[in-house]
């Protein structure tokens, strides 16, 4: 991450030194920042969770890398971001710089690309609109550059601040590769808009800002759904997708199970290391978690140190061992702290549908006995209900 803000800076300060002023640039870079500022300020009342990560000012810094010289392009993250960070939500410092930085970058390697085929965007009868060709295939191939170098650069220092991650997490999903394709859309039409005429703006603003709430208020209500600290359901949000499953296996007459799982000594943590690498250690759990599930298993936080997982189709003998894998990639998790690193073990209680319980609250209730089961028996350790021995853990 340091190095992409030193490459930012450096190219910030080249920038600065080898560009010509010229008074129309510096009035379109200002114009659309004050677009960008407007959509900040409409939208501030929402706030942003954690959750919420699209904003769509994209629409406004990727004409800022189309139509005016690299430099500018370096520039624009910087006062949006610090817009963001102040007006909107605090968040680390270090995390406003490297969003910043990729966006930069990546704007001006697409506003270098661009401008090789469009040399003076604003100058003049736009021309390259008129014509369309080569300006506006120019236009969308730079705006997928852009989009690209700035989702890889985010990618690596992601994937580098945890390497248990995997890559397809921290890359595209459908939805995500969704809205890149909205944001590009809305910004090269901003972009022909402003080149046609920066007036024309004052047209341009207004849908962008109703698309900009729409986009999210939808994930505002997603975020909702889930737990500020690991990403994972929150307790209620779990309760009807495990309420849905449980129907839908008792109309198929099939087979699930349940997994309520508690960090062993959690407390000591927090008490040893404070509660930052409390909730670390959490993250760490929560996306071992997930990594190690179906994409159809329903796992959530049930607060504390607690988690449950709902396993659509699993039998006894699939639970346990799903339950054993579980336990066994967490007691591998190494968790990076100032002196060293944090490890940490779970204890796992185990509950099937019908074996155990007709419906969730005798399920939560046999796999919270199943989980005092597993505590009493020396913790780091999986247990069903029933008066089978626990699994000892691996050596």
């Amino acid at each position: 991450m340091p190095a992409v803000v030193a490459v930012d800076l450096g190219l910030i300060g080249a920038g600065l030194l080898g560009t010509p002023f010229r008074a129309g640039d510096l009035v379109a870079f200002l114009a659309l920042l004050a677009c960008g500022a407007v959509c900040i300020e409409a939208t501030r009342r929402l706030g942003m969770p954690a959750g919420v990560g699209r904003d769509l000012l994209s629409a406004w810094w990727l004409p800022v890398a189309l139509l005016l010289p690299p430099m500018y392009a370096l520039l624009i993250p910087v006062p949006i971001q610090a817009l963001l960070q102040f007006r909107v939500r605090r968040t680390l410092i270090y995390r406003r710089a490297l969003v910043a930085a990729a966006h930069g970058i990546a704007g001006a390697c697409a506003s270098m690309v661009f401008h090789l085929v469009v040399p003076e965007p604003l100058q003049g009868a736009p021309q390259w609109v008129v014509d369309g060709y080569p300006g506006i295939p120019a236009a969308v191939g730079c705006a997928a550059l852009y989009t690209v170098m700035n989702t890889a650069i985010v990618a690596v220092a992601a994937h580098a601040a945890n390497p248990e991650s995997r890559w397809r997490d921290v890359l595209w999903t459908r939805e995500i590769l969704l809205l890149d394709v909205v944001e590009l859309c809305v910004g090269i039409l901003v972009a022909i808009t402003s080149a046609l005429s920066l007036t024309l703006l004052i047209l341009a603003l207004p849908p962008v800002v109703l698309l900009q709430r729409s986009l999210m208020h939808q994930q505002l209500q997603a975020a909702a759904r889930t737990d500020a600290k690991t990403g994972l359901l929150n307790a209620a949000a779990w309760q009807r997708e495990a309420d849905t499953e449980l129907s839908r296996a008792q109309r198929t007459h099939g087979a699930v199970a349940l997994l309520l799982i508690d960090i062993d000594h959690f407390k000591r943590v927090n008490d040893t290391h404070g509660h930052l690498m409390g909730d670390q250690v959490l993250v760490g759990v929560a996306s071992t978690l997930c990594h190690q599930l179906r994409d159809y298993d329903v796992v959530g936080r049930f607060g504390g140190e607690e988690f449950v997982v709902l396993l659509p189709g699993a039998d006894t003998v699939e639970a346990c061992r799903v339950a054993e894998r579980l336990r066994g990639r967490v007691r591998r998790l190494a968790v990076p702290a100032e002196e060293g690193t944090v490890t940490v073990t779970v204890s796992v209680g185990v509950a099937l549908f019908r074996t155990h319980g007709d419906d969730l609250l005798e399920l939560l209730t046999a796999a919270d006995l199943a989980l005092y089961r597993a505590k009493s028996s020396g913790r780091n350790r999986v247990c069903l209900p029933a008066l089978d021995g626990p699994t000892a853990p691996a050596a």
